[in-house]
């Protein structure tokens, strides 16, 4: 049983009458975590009921509100209970759907889940607003994916793991860089499962969802975008000469990208200015949701970590890492100007920023770039981080410190949450 940093919210998430959404990519572990809830609440003698929208037998239930509303009431009375749905994306206007229970004033409480889609996101919420509380299951982070391979043994002493273990250490990071997060593929015992697995994941996604939700018959020029994307991670994407190299148009360019944002396949980061209009009309870049999706489709699943030293595949991993520990409104942005100066994140904390630069390589010694210099000088940020695979140090100069810290760190000493003393 893989155990995720997100049940401990939504289970004290479960005593608000709100409904409990949880949204996510396919196949991230969604229905495995409502089941650890319902085992959890089984457990306390509490009433739950499962349906899902995958069910042959439980579609019927969702015909109308009043169906729905007597298979609960056959289960539970008056009662109070639980109310388990999945995969309610596949519920023609869920949002509309669940509005109209929810305002009944019913004694249910609501978990419901769904995959990517562009309803569930875009539409579900305009139709729940004030009704729900969102929550957002990715595939396994590093540190989930570190305490299961450990059998949890150092879940509360992480950090202490890192210092200690090295060569344990240095696998699971080789491991995780290599296959990623997705639940099925971590669990698969051997590399040719993983391969037939994150295989099974992809050619579904881009040939029954994606293919569906555009409504297209043939999927190559999807297909070669997404590798196209893989193999770039972290540059900038230019519209223009993307349509220019797949042969589609820039308004195809444009609608592909954003339902690959809208699925949770990949993430779109903006370039940082204080001038809020370049920030919108300047290209950014994307990083993957799952570092297994982007060896795939960049065919180096399962022997990525040979392919560190071009720095992309890291990049990719420090990002996950940062966005992971990231507390509303603070943002993440990358830096680039005219003339090729660039630093790879910018963490906005609206009155404080921090730069922080990506190096897939053992630093032992202090070293910047001039790019680096180039935005400490402009900007005058109090600290900035250099991210690496080697040990920790820092240095000053002027009133700028600047830590060298080992990738691990993050996961316990979050930059994210710098309150700018």
């Amino acid at each position: 049983m893989i155990k995720r940093s997100l049940f401990s919210d939504i289970k004290a998430h479960l005593k608000n009458p709100e409904i409990t959404l949880i949204i996510g990519p396919r196949q991230a572990g969604k229905t495995t975590l409502m089941r650890q809830l319902m085992d959890d609440l089984n457990k306390d003698a509490e009433k739950t009921l499962f349906l899902s929208l995958d069910n042959d037998l439980d579609r019927p239930y969702f015909d109308s509100q009043d169906a729905l509303i007597g298979k609960i009431e056959l289960a539970f009375g008056n009662q109070k209970g639980y109310v388990f749905i999945d995969e309610i994306q596949r519920k023609v206007d869920a949002g509309l759907f669940l509005k109209g229970i929810y305002d009944r004033g019913l004694p249910y409480k609501f978990i419901v889940t769904g995959s990517g889609s562009v309803e569930l996101k875009e539409r579900v919420h305009e139709s729940l607003v004030g009704r729900k509380r969102l929550f957002e299951l990715s595939t396994l982070s590093f540190g989930e994916f570190v305490n299961y391979k450990t059998e949890y043994r150092y879940e509360s002493k992480l950090a202490d793991f890192f210092l200690v273990e090295s060569g344990l250490t240095q696998k699971y990071f080789q491991e995780y860089l290599d296959f990623g997060g997705y639940p099925r593929v971590v669990l698969a015992e051997t590399e040719e499962e993983k391969r037939k697995t994150i295989q099974d994941i992809y050619e579904s996604y881009l040939e029954k969802d994606i293919a569906l939700l555009l409504n297209i018959q043939k999927t190559v020029s999807l297909t070669n975008l997404v590798r196209l994307l893989a193999s770039q991670a972290g540059g900038l994407v230019n519209v223009s000469e993307i349509s220019s190299t797949l042969g589609i148009s820039v308004e195809t360019v444009n609608n592909y990208l954003w339902y690959l944002e809208k699925t949770y396949i990949v993430e779109r980061v903006t370039p940082f200015f204080k001038n809020i209009r370049k920030e919108i009309t300047k290209s950014p870049i994307y990083y993957f949701v799952d570092l297994g999706m982007k060896n795939y489709a960049q065919r180096q699943f399962g022997s990525s970590f040979q392919h560190l030293a071009d720095g992309h595949l890291f990049e990719n991993f420090v990002y996950l890492l940062l966005k992971g520990s990231l507390i509303p409104p603070t943002s993440l942005h990358f830096w680039r100007t005219q003339d090729k100066a660039e630093v790879d994140f910018v963490i906005d904390f609206g009155n404080e920023i921090v730069p922080v630069e990506v190096k897939a390589t053992k630093l032992t010694e202090p070293k910047i770039t001039r790019s680096f210099r180039s935005f400490t000088d402009s900007y005058q940020p109090k600290e900035a981080y250099v991210i690496h695979l080697g040990k920790e140090f820092q240095f000053k100069i002027n009133n700028l410190t600047v830590s060298f810290l080992p990738y691990f760190s993050l996961l316990t000493n979050h930059i994210s949450t710098y309150d700018g003393d």
